[in-house]
């Protein structure tokens, strides 16, 4: 093995046991976290959030604490953990700040927010600024089209951004000064904190703020002024009876392995052409 394989470090570093007093709190927050699942392994997702909320990232000895309180195997725990995008494998900072350079917001100017800001802090995805207060990361979608572009700091929104306000909220952050986000509570918390209330942990500011902005309002809004009402349920409809047949889901039925597709198809399709 060459030298240079040798001074790779570990994935998940940070392999030492939790002290006694970190581990005491783990085992009884994750006693909480079992208790709302039928069986332990469905804890999983917010177990690592657990866990990240202490090491501030998913570390070697917080997949060995899930596996270990779950009954299941370290390899099943990161297979999980190296999926989701929100579990993170490398230290983040106090305020990961996400761009979204999803179309919308790309064709408004994420792209160029991305690009700017990456520059200014000399970081690139998911990487962190040397003092530890910011990590950025390109984000595929924030989920809030109407503002855009959108930027979010520990998944709380900042919208109708532009590459100065990205840069002046950085800065803001790694100066200590109090910044709010533009929906939601009145404390920007940390990462950790953040991560706790992934894992399940009220922290009392689900309720502060603004909840749902004026351009996400306006088509209900639209609703009321034009009278438009959603169709009524037919409550007198018999349920099916279970379980439900293929022929009452599909038209046609699922295809025989072998078999050429059945029914209409449209031209130039994967139907098309298997048939």
């Amino acid at each position: 093995m060459s030298e240079q394989l040798l001074k790779l470090e570990p994935p998940f570093r940070n392999t030492e046991p939790y002290d006694p007093e970190t581990r005491e709190r783990l085992d009884r927050d994750a006693k909480d976290i079992l208790a709302r699942y039928p069986q332990p392994r469905s804890a999983l997702l917010p177990m690592l959030h657990l866990v990240q909320s202490v090491d501030g990232f998913v570390t070697g000895r917080g997949i060995d604490f899930c596996a270990e309180t779950l009954g299941i195997t370290p390899a099943q725990v990161t297979g999980v953990a190296t999926f989701y995008t929100q579990y993170k494998r490398e230290p983040v900072g106090d305020y990961h700040v996400g761009v979204c350079i999803n179309t919308l917001c790309a064709v408004m100017g994420g792209d160029q927010i991305w690009n700017e800001l990456s520059e200014h802090l000399g970081v690139g995805h998911d990487e962190s600024t040397e003092d530890g207060k910011v990590s950025l990361e390109r984000i595929e979608c924030n989920a809030a089209c109407d503002f855009a572009p959108v930027m979010t700091v520990n998944w709380e929104f900042f919208d109708n951004m532009t590459p100065e306000k990205a840069k002046r909220l950085v800065d803001d952050l790694r100066a200590g000064k109090q910044v709010l986000p533009s929906r939601g509570p009145n404390r920007l918390c940390t990462w950790k904190e953040a991560s706790r209330v992934l894992a399940g942990f009220d922290d009392g500011l689900a309720h502060e703020g603004v909840q749902a902005g004026a351009e996400s309002l306006r088509g209900l809004e639209l609703a009321r002024e034009r009278g438009w009402t959603a169709p009524s349920a037919d409550t007198g409809a018999a349920a099916p009876d279970e379980p439900v047949r293929a022929e009452e889901i599909t038209d046609p039925p699922p295809n025989e392995p072998g078999k050429p597709i059945g029914g209409d198809v449209k031209p130039g399709s994967q139907e098309g052409r298997n048939q």
